[in-house]
Formats: structure tokens, sequence, C-alpha cells
């Protein structure tokens, strides 16, 4: 029997509904989100036992995007159920992850599932922003230990006004797109991809946005009080004697190690300054040693040592470090605050590839490689939101020897898509237009070290690629990771500059930032708190220039502006316009005259709609030859042109002579010699090879020519050749009326089609 209930109200001129008690009943709890048409399910599933060895809360969100949603079937001939999850919508379940992990309480090793989705799309609300509201909404319900709500918006910015949850056609305006996960009060999580925005600029969108959350997040709490879900709470297990006698002992174990810790974590850690990861995990591992030797000289066997190790010794240095950081103003690898590690760029550092570049931060290090491509080497998409091409892809990868690990090399998972979005994100506001420069463009970062924000490193790394490339990008960006550190109540705080290992711990931040000199591109925010204030984003923001600022000096120093050339090793494409309404005749029917283009010259040829010819090769000879026939094939002749062409066909009032591969025209025999000729078949031979003047375009297109008058037939000409004697009755043939007509105008093989065996 159904027990729905449904909460409805008014946000940003648009009815959000959340409905519980209907749809999947045996999950934990559910709900469906609606806002206009676009409608998602959010179900969550505790599991009833603790994953046993794991030292990490086991979350997982998944967000599912089928295509029945938008009312499409997969256009794979095929396949048509729907495979591994589209980019897009691991972004989005990544995106949801960030914004309701920080706010899990207690530590279980239960494993939580939330699933999200996609019931309807209605291509105007997009379908992320109901999903956060959904997946808050549900664990609101839940009965599990988790300290929301909250709620997600989308801000966006149209001749300087701000739009909130704006559609896609208003998207297609804004001069960026920020998400703000959060509270009206604090900031859990921000994506954001912007064109050079300023920091108080973006600032301002964020306050804005939070603004707006609260709507929606009093509806969840509407739902949350009058749904009923019984608490979850652990199971009370019947201890023996024995038992409660063996946990008291292990208490006493506990008190014993943080003790120890408690007198020696801040010797260890900032007796001398660590420079290296490897140092500091020596630190770490010294820590550990010391307090097993320490607990063993206590007569603890070994298991309860481990226990002990386990759970207290990286919560204690943890500690240590973020109170070294608000007390003393100190971090363990010795630099200030606000400081960078050691940054080296370099650019061209590979031979034969298209591009390439090196960048390092401390021990971060990333190599990006450049590959262009014909116009055809674009990626085709295909997801709720429609289909698609995208002529710049960032790709990137971490493999386990980056961090000094031996593990199997697997495909890309959701973190190495995420950094590569993110990254591709911070460059597509400076690449230039398709029109400026018509490659597809692919790089690939490899993550050759790893401490501390790689896909900052791999944005740096991309750009000096470009660069070196010779892709004509509008400007440097670069990439900095901001950190946080602070108490529990967070009523102390301090913003750090390029994190890396150690400090990236509970209390703390991942804030990247990306942009040129002139403002931010993209932005990336997770954090470990719950939630962030005003006062925190805003420093955050101002800190991160200085930082960019400094990061982009280095970089100019490697490259300042890209190269003049491309690489020899890179496809050259020629671009030009055609009338769209000619595009038939380069085609041809059934591809025929296009695929004998391609099949000549070995070159790619890519059409758009609007006429834009693309011609692409490594054989500047070959393409040129290519652009030629191309061109000649939708040229209008001027009469007073003079072509060489050959004769390839003869009919008895006259000769055909191909001008273009698929323009002929013709010579009457009277236009053949200066005198006299009888047949056409007695002068000249099909094959032959003869120089002609246009003398005439008629009303039908037709082309006229003659051979008379050009010094270039008079060989033809010196014997008499083909010359007919007058007889008593002028011994000619006569030509009453109109000449025939030929050809379809002249043009040859008939009405070309579009289609078949090539790009459009």
């Amino acid at each position: 029997m159904s027990t729905e209930q449904t909460f409805s109200t008014e946000w940003l001129g648009r009815t959000l509904t959340i409905k519980t008690g209907k749809l999947a009943k045996q999950a934990d709890a559910a709900v469906t989100v609606q806002y206009g048409d676009t409608s998602v399910l959010a179900t969550v599933v505790e599991a009833k036992e603790e994953r046993a060895g794991v030292d990490f809360f086991p979350l997982m969100v998944e967000f599912e995007e089928k295509l029945y949603a938008a009312g499409i079937i997969k256009g794979s001939r095929w396949i048509k159920r729907e495979g591994r999850p589209s980019d897009e919508a691991i972004l989005t379940g990544r995106m949801i992850d960030r914004s309701i992990r920080p706010l899990f309480q207690g530590g279980s090793k239960k494993d939580v599932q939330v699933i999200i989705s996609v019931l309807s799309a209605d291509l105007q609300n997009d379908h992320d922003m109901v999903s956060l509201v959904a997946a808050s909404a549900v664990l609101s319900i839940a009965g599990l230990n988790w300290s929301g709500p909250i709620a997600g918006i989308r801000v966006g910015r149209i001749e300087n006004k701000f739009v909130f949850n704006p559609t896609y056609a208003e998207r297609e305006s804004s001069d960026f797109d920020i998400i703000v996960a959060g509270t009206d009060k604090k900031v859990i999580m921000i994506e954001a991809d912007a064109k050079e925005i300023k920091e108080a600029e973006v600032l301002e969108a964020i306050k804005a946005g939070q603004r707006e959350l609260k709507p929606a997040i009093e509806l969840i709490k509407q739902v949350q009080k009058n749904v009923t879900v019984a608490k979850k709470s652990p199971a009370k297990e019947l201890k023996t004697q024995d038992e409660i006698k063996a946990q008291a002992e292990m208490e006493k174990v506990y008190d014993l190690a943080k003790g120890w810790l408690e007198k020696n974590v801040n010797k260890i850690l900032f007796d001398k300054i660590y420079y290296t990861k490897g140092e500091r995990k020596a630190a770490v591992g010294a820590i550990k040693e010391q307090l097993d030797q320490y607990l063993f000289d206590q007569g603890i066997e070994k298991d309860k040592r481990a226990a002990a190790i386990s759970r207290l010794a990286e919560e204690a240095i943890e500690a240590e470090v973020t109170r070294a950081i608000l007390k003393d103003k100190k971090r363990v690898d010795g630099r200030k605050l606000n400081e960078i590690r050691l940054l080296e760029a370099e650019a061209g550092v590979l031979p034969r590839i298209h591009g390439s570049g090196l960048f390092s931060r401390g021990e971060t290090q990333v190599l990006s490689i450049i590959t262009l491509g014909a116009p055809g080497m674009e990626q085709s998409l295909e997801g709720i939101e429609g289909v698609g091409t995208k002529r710049y892809m960032h790709h990137y990868n971490f493999p386990p020897f980056s961090v000094g690990e031996a593990k199997p090399i697997r495909s890309a998972g959701r973190r190495e898509i995420g950094h590569g979005a993110l990254a591709e994100k911070a460059l597509l506001p400076v690449l230039p237009t398709k029109e400026e420069f018509p490659y597809t463009v692919r790089v690939v970062s490899e993550t050759l070290g790893s401490n501390g924000s790689s896909s900052m490193a791999s944005t740096c790394g991309s750009s000096l690629a470009l660069m070196d490339a010779g892709v004509p990008i509008k400007k440097a960006v670069a990439g900095i990771a901001m950190g946080l550190a602070s108490n529990a109540d967070m009523s102390e705080w301090e913003i750090l500059t390029d994190i890396q290992d150690l400090e990236d711990g509970q209390g703390g931040m991942d804030f990247k930032i990306t942009g040129t000199a002139d403002g931010i591109t993209a932005i990336q925010l997770d954090t470990k708190t719950a939630g962030l204030t005003e006062e925190i984003v805003e420093k955050t923001l101002n800190q991160s220039k200085a930082a960019r600022l400094q990061v982009l000096d280095a970089m100019n120093k490697a490259i300042a502006k890209p190269r003049a050339d491309l690489s020899p090793y890179a496809p050259r494409i020629t671009s030009f316009h055609i009338e769209p309404d000619r595009i038939r005749e380069v085609i041809g029917t059934g591809g025929k005259v296009i695929n004998e283009i391609i099949a000549a010259t070995g070159v790619s040829i890519d059409i758009d709609d609007d006429g834009l010819v693309m011609i692409c090769g490594t054989d500047a000879a070959k393409c040129q030859e290519a652009v030629d026939w191309v061109k000649n094939i939708v040229r209008d002749f001027q009469v007073g042109e003079i072509f060489k062409g050959k004769v390839v066909r003869l009919m008895d009032f006259g000769a055909f002579i191909q001008l273009t591969p698929n323009k002929d025209g013709m010579a009457h025999v009277s236009e053949l010699a200066p005198y006299r000729v009888g047949r056409p078949e007695d002068f000249v031979n099909v094959g032959d090879e003869v120089t002609v003047k246009v003398i005439e375009i008629d009303d039908m297109g037709r082309v006229n020519l003659t051979l008379k008058g050009l010094p270039e037939n008079e060989h033809l000409w010196k014997d008499g050749k083909g010359k007919q004697e007058m007889g008593a009755f002028g011994g000619g043939r006569s030509f009453g009326g109109d000449r025939p007509r030929f050809g379809n105008g002249g043009d040859r093989g008939g009405r070309p089609e579009r289609r078949g065996g090539f790009r459009r």
C-alpha cells in the first residue's frame, strides 16, 4: 500500500517537489525530487555489518544517467544498453560525494551506498543540482549519523546580473558557471568554470548563491520533520566477562599510547626540517616504531600494540601538524604558511611529438604532451543532454610509481577523470576558436611524481605544452592548491598555500584554483570540515592569487607565448569557406567526388554545414593539391580565363574539355582551329591535352570554349590537321538551331548528393 508523502515549495521561479513513501520501499530511505520536469530518484542503504580491515568510512555515491530520461535510444548499432558511465555522470557523482561526505559523523565502518538515478530530464533544468538536493533529502531521513541538510545551487551571470539555476540556454550566455553546496552560512563544496573572473566577483557569486539555498534546505527540513524513519544505532553486543576484561585492558593500552604520543610527536616531527616526502614518511615511521618499542617495554603484547598504533598514531600526528600551524605558524617542511615549494618549468622536452611541457612543484612532477589532429578526430558525445562533439580533450594519468608504489595499472578511475576534467576546464577559456585554429587537440598529462595537487601541476604542464605546440592560446594558465588548518569548532584557522602530504587532514580543505594573470578560470573545493565561512573563502581566494602569479612567472620564463610555427611532425590544416549550397558538388553522388580527392591525395577533409572546409595532412604538396581540387570544383568561371585540359568526349558538333574535376566546357567545331574543321575526331582525340579560353557562360551555366588565338595550340594547326576542303555544296555539316545540351549544365557525373565516405 502506498504511503506517499509530498512536499513542495517555490524555488527561484520553479516548483521544487520532494516525494517519499512510494518508490524503492526496500531501501533504507528513498525520495524522488522534481524541479521543472526534471525528476530524480535517490536511495540510501547502509550495510548491516561493518567492513573488516578498513581504516576509512566506506561511502559509495553512484550517479546513474539513463538515456530513457531524455527519450533517447543509444546511437550504437550493436549496443543499446548503457555501459560504463559517461565522464559527465562520473563528475556529477564526484561532486555529490564531495558535498555530502564531510557531514558523516561517528567513524562508522559500515558501507553506505547512495544511488541517484535520473528518471526524466526536461533539458532545461540541469539534473546535477536536482540530484544534489535529492541526495541531501534522502540522507536527512535515512536515520544515519549525518549532520545535514544542505543544498546545492548553480550561479551564472548574464549582462552583470546573477542568474540562479540557469537553464541550459541561459548558461550559454553566462560568463561563469559556479556550483555551490552547503548551507546559507557555510560552504562545503564549490565547482566552477569562468572566463577570467576576478576574485571579488567569484566571492560575490558564492555569497549570492548561498543566500538562495534557504528555500531548498527548509523544504528538506520539512520532510525530515514529517517523515518517520527509525534512527539507526549500533547493535548492542552481549559481552562475556572475558570480553569486558579484554576491553578494559585495551583501554589501558590506549591510555599509555596517548600519553607517549602527547609527549613525543612534536619532538620527532619538529626536531628538524623534513624537506622531502621520504623524510616525512620516515619521521612518521619513527613515531610508530618508537611507540611500538615503548609499549613493548611496558609488557604489551604484539597484537595490542598494533591495534593501538593503528588507531591512535596517525590521528595524533595529524593533530600535532594542525596545532603547530595554528599556534606556532610552523609547517613540517619549514615553509611559511603562504610559501610555494620550488618551481620548475620547461617546454619542448620531447622530440618528434607536437608539443610538450614539464612542470614541477616540489616533488609533484607532471609531463604534458600535445597531439594535434584533423577536425574529424573530435570526440563524439552522447548523453541525457543530447549529442555533440568535443575538440579539446585533457586526459590525466596517475601511475603507481608516481607515489613510489607497485600496483596493477587499471583503466582511468573516477579520480583520474575528475583531475583531467578540472585541468581541461581550466584551459578552455583561453583556447582559440575553431575558425582561428581548426585542429582537434588532445593533451595527456602523465603524473611522474605526486605529493600535493598533481591536477594543478597538470594544468600548468598543459599550458606549457599548448604554447610549445604553437596552439595560439590567449594567455598562460596556472593552478594552485590551497589548504586549511583549523580546530574542531573552527574558532582558529589558517590558510595554507600549496599543501602537501601531512597537511591534508581533518579540519582541512583542498581548494584548487586556476587562472591567468587576469582572473580565475576554474575552481574545485572539497573540505574535511563542517563547512567554510565567508571569511575563509575570501582569504583563500586572495591568497591564491599571489601564489598563482608566482607560478605564472616561473612558467613565463620557460615559454612566454605560443611558438610561431607548428612542429614539423604535426599535420597541417588549410581551412576556407565555400557557399553552403555548393557543398553537394564537393561531396558528389554517394561521396564519389570527395572520396576520390581523399584517395588521390591522402588527406582528410571535413566540411561544416556553414561551408567551412578543413583539409588536413602531413604532406604540404598533397594538401595544396586537395585545396586546389576543391576550390576548382566550386569556382565560378569567368570569360577570358585560360585552362589546360584533356579532351574527355567528342560529339559531331564539338569537343568537351575537362576544366576542373567536376566541370567540362565545350569547344564548338568552329572554335577548334582558325580554319574549317570537318569532324572534331579528325582534329583531336579523347585524352589529348589542349589549351582553351572561356568565351561565354550561357544562361544555363554552360561554359563555351575556344582553342583559337592561343599560341599553345599552334602545333595543332601547322599542317592543317582536320581541315575540310569546300565542295560544291560547301561540304560541311549544317548545325541549325540551338546547340545540343550536354551533361547537366556541364557538371560531370549527374547531380551529386551528400552521402558516405567522408566526415561532416
